[in-house]
């Protein structure tokens, strides 16, 4: 879940980057993970590799989040080439901690999607025989979603916190030049219904960075008030966010929050700072809600309290309060009956190029 900083004046917010947005096409979801996988495998990951990060861009499509889907698939691709060094063959993901109750991973580099994936896996694992886990991982770069990997929990019945650090690029409150990264936080819960949790996933910047490299891919413009340049000054051209920072999600409490996640990520055995794209660091915290009260007790009182917020009196102008995730999920189920999802023709053509 991204949320953006109120909406400027124009008058205070020039139009640097030019309001054109690129024609979508309608793809099957058959075509996009064919189209996806393959372009991933071509650049080097194997089958298994590709087929996990294909199906985490692909729920982020089906979820709403484009920035974070398919045209993500060409960022990696790009930074690969950029940086053959970082090339995924022969990259293996080891294990330097193990307990009953703990782990830590170095991803030795590797793409976050394979490392938070092999970690939530491990979390999953112990906190199911121990009742509670900490997992660390460090060395990788891109992690996606972190509802994504919240999801996986859930449905074992489990509570998940998961933070991730990475490059700075985002400015503290108030500031002008980026000290940490978007740093994105998340915490989800089971209910009753596996298919229905409630997960909070949000970036600690007002915009992700993603959208940044979407933005710049399809030549658009950022959302007023997410960035500042090299001068400090307000920007929506998302070619000028490399030279200056994104700014920070809610005020002066969100940038706190956004500090502590670089601490969890340091914590997890990031380095400081963490370089471009490498050195990232990811904390996955699980634990089964049973180990403190009784499974159908919490199952109840959570199944009360999601529909006693939903059924909340609401503001004129306001539509009805939602759990967090729920508009996601509501959002696949619609996507998966249809059969099919819209991305923009650019990416595709792209993909297919590569």
């Amino acid at each position: 879940m991204t949320t953006t900083a109120p909406q400027e004046s124009p008058s205070s917010i020039p139009d640097e980057a030019p309001h054109t947005s690129s024609e979508k096409t309608r793809i099957s979801i058959t075509d996009a993970t064919d189209v996806c996988q393959q372009a991933l495998q071509r650049a080097g990951f194997t089958y298994e590799q590709s087929a996990i990060i294909t199906d985490h861009l692909i729920d982020a499509e089906l979820r709403g989040h484009p920035f974070a889907g398919m045209a993500r698939a060409l960022s990696i691709i790009d930074y690969l080439k950029s940086n053959p060094e970082m090339r995924p063959q022969g990259r293996e993901i080891e294990v330097t901690r193990d307990g009953p109750a703990f782990a830590h991973l170095d991803g030795h580099d590797s793409v976050g999607y394979l490392v938070a994936s092999r970690a939530t896996q491990m979390a999953i694992g112990k906190a199911k025989a121990t009742g509670v886990s900490v997992v660390g991982a460090s060395g990788l770069w891109y992690t996606g979603n972190l509802a994504y990997f919240s999801e996986m929990a859930s449905r074992e019945g489990l509570v998940t916190f998961i933070a991730s650090n990475g490059t700075p690029i985002v400015a503290p409150h108030g500031g002008a030049e980026p000290k940490f990264c978007t740093n994105p936080f998340c915490i989800g819960f089971p209910t009753s219904d596996r298919e229905s949790p409630v997960i909070w996933d949000i970036g600690t910047s007002n915009i992700m960075y993603a959208q940044v490299k979407l933005a710049e891919r399809l030549g658009t413009s950022l959302p007023a008030g997410s960035a500042v340049d090299e001068e400090g000054n307000l920007t929506t051209d998302p070619l000028k966010v490399a030279q200056g920072a994104l700014t920070a999600w809610g005020g002066h409490k969100g940038s706190g929050l956004a500090m502590m996640v670089q601490l969890l990520g340091i914590a997890a055995g990031s380095t400081e700072p963490p370089p471009f794209l490498s050195g990232f660091g990811l904390l996955i915290v699980a634990f089964d809600p049973c180990v403190l009260q009784p499974l159908e007790r919490v199952q109840r009182d959570v199944d009360r309290f999601c529909e006693n917020i939903r059924a909340t009196k609401m503001l004129p102008g306001y539509g009805p309060a939602r759990m967090p995730f729920e508009r996601s999920a509501q959002a696949r189920r619609e996507a998966k009956e249809q059969g099919w999802f819209t991305v923009p023709e650019e990416v595709i053509r792209q993909l297919k190029l590569l």
